[in-house]
């Protein structure tokens, strides 16, 4: 999610060696020669293709790649229900549609009290954030779109399923029995908790219940593994730091069609290291051997009085359920945002991670809780193994990972999220990081949006096309095309 209004509300105030045989595609990251060829990935990205939309400049793409945009919310556009769309479009995922069309649900992580969108029975009928699900061509051509979950907030990113649905998370613990958050907006108009993980069926609508039993703490992402069962999730903190969660169902969703509300949390540990400090400077390729400890009390509620201010601050519910594994010794790390599957592997991203310095436990009210340029994670759930693939040596190789997602040839796409110019990045199994896509909106006064942040990045299911956002208060979704495999994508 976007850190620049966190910032500007907030401003003022050794590692253990793994022994066991890794696989998945980034195996070549392990101990690998710097000096080793390596297929050549990635090309010079060209500054005059233009939106087939409309024919403005809004990307730099490689030679030969076209790209569409769609629902622009710069100006306002109703949905085939009636919905008025909102903003801030955020993670999302591609399903199959109808002759060769593709279906996207996409987040919209909206915060503060107010008027649910949409025409379905929102959750929270005072919530703002939810999903739109959208129908479109493999070239973005929007077929219909409407409303799938709506009365949540802070729709970050989520999950796509095996089983056909997508897992969209809050990154908030608001609620009415919860004080205000880093915005300082009132809690006390809303009608529920908030902090949870929500299923969205892409055939149908969703329940619009949450599944309490994944926990109440700032979602970012999920990602889950069919072998072992879990669904895992991360946590993005801004001031504290951030654990790597895992939730078993009891009952199997490959066979049920959906995840149930029966099962166990736990948080990420390092054996032999308590609480270990891994938002600190990582070498690539370093492994630690993981357990995990469970979390007791998952969905706390906490003592209100109806339109009164409630006594518990933001600060103490958000680290209720973290301190939980803390006091077991679970790890620390920094932002954790984006989470992927892929051959028997856990990606995800520690946005701050890789600092020189071990961070102190929190708040940091200007900052956030890190001070490094991003991190790549890879966790191994058959050996229980974690391992570090890739952290950035600085802002100019790759500023602040996000969202991320892999191509059908194993080559993670990465979202960056910073103040600065914000790329679509490539990670190649070679550890090669390369240029997808660069950020050059403008707005309709011509003021520059180069540092709205990229979001929501997804293939179709073919790999022909990928899919992503661009988020800020006025968001657009893109359609991307060309001959990937000549990029190493």
């Amino acid at each position: 999610m976007s850190d620049l209004d966190r910032r500007s509300l907030l401003r003022g105030a050794a590692a253990v060696a793994g022994g066991a045989v890794l696989g998945g595609p980034f195996l070549g990251f392990v101990n690998r020669d710097p000096a080793a060829a390596a297929p050549k990935a990635g090309a010079p990205l060209v500054d005059n293709i233009a939106d087939l939309r409309d024919g403005k400049v809004r990307l730099h793409v490689p030679a030969g790649f076209q790209y569409r945009s769609f629902h622009d919310t710069e100006s306002p556009i109703t949905l085939d229900d009636g919905t008025a769309l909102p903003g801030r479009h955020d993670g999302m995922g591609a399903f199959h549609g109808h002759d060769g069309d593709v279906v996207l649900v996409r987040n919209h992580e909206i915060n503060n009290p107010g008027p649910a969108f949409g025409p379905r029975t929102p959750y929270d009928a005072m919530a703002r954030g939810g999903t739109t699900t959208v129908h479109v061509s493999p070239r973005g051509e929007v077929r219909r779109a409407y409303t799938s979950v709506n009365g949540t907030m802070m729709n970050c990113s989520g999950g796509r399923m095996p089983w056909g649905s997508w897992v969209t998370c809050e990154e908030t613990v608001n609620g009415p029995d919860v004080g205000p958050d880093f915005t300082n907006a009132s809690n006390i108009p809303l009608q529920q908790p908030h902090g949870y993980v929500f299923e969205v069926p892409v055939k149908g609508q969703a329940s619009g219940e949450p599944l309490t039993a994944a926990g109440r703490f700032t979602h970012e992402a999920v990602a889950y593994d069919p072998h072992s069962g879990y669904l895992y999730l991360t946590e993005d903190s801004f001031e504290f730091p951030s654990g790597f969660f895992r939730y078993k169902p009891r009952r199997d969703p490959m066979r049920l069609g959906y995840l149930d509300n029966n099962g166990r949390l736990q948080m990420l540990a390092v054996r032999k290291r308590p609480n270990i400090h891994l938002e600190g400077a990582q070498r690539r390729g370093t492994t630690y051997d993981v357990k995990w400890v469970d979390i007791d009390d998952p969905s706390p509620r906490f003592p209100y009085t109806p339109g009164e201010t409630a006594p518990t601050t933001n600060d103490d519910a958000t680290i209720y359920v973290p301190q939980q594994g803390w006091a077991q010794g679970a790890a620390y790390f920094s932002r954790l945002e984006g989470a992927v599957y892929d051959d028997g592997v856990i990606y995800f991203t520690s946005t701050q991670g890789g600092g020189e310095e071990e961070t102190e436990l929190g708040p940091h009210a200007t900052g956030g809780y890190g001070n490094g340029s991003g991190q790549i994670w890879a966790y191994y759930p058959k050996q229980e193994v974690l391992r570090v693939v890739y952290q950035s040596p600085g802002p100019d190789t790759l500023d602040f990972p996000d969202n991320v997602t892999t191509s059908p040839r194993g080559t993670l796409v990465v979202c960056e999220d910073n103040t600065n110019d914000n790329y679509l990045r490539g990670l190649t199994k070679h550890g090669q990081l390369f240029d997808i896509a660069l950020n050059r909106l403008t707005s309709s006064t011509g003021a520059s949006r180069f540092n709205d942040e990229f979001a929501g990045s997804t293939f179709s299911p073919d790999g022909h096309t990928l899919f992503v956002n661009i988020q800020a208060g006025a968001g657009m979704t893109f359609a991307i095309w060309g001959d990937w495999r000549s990029i190493g994508v």
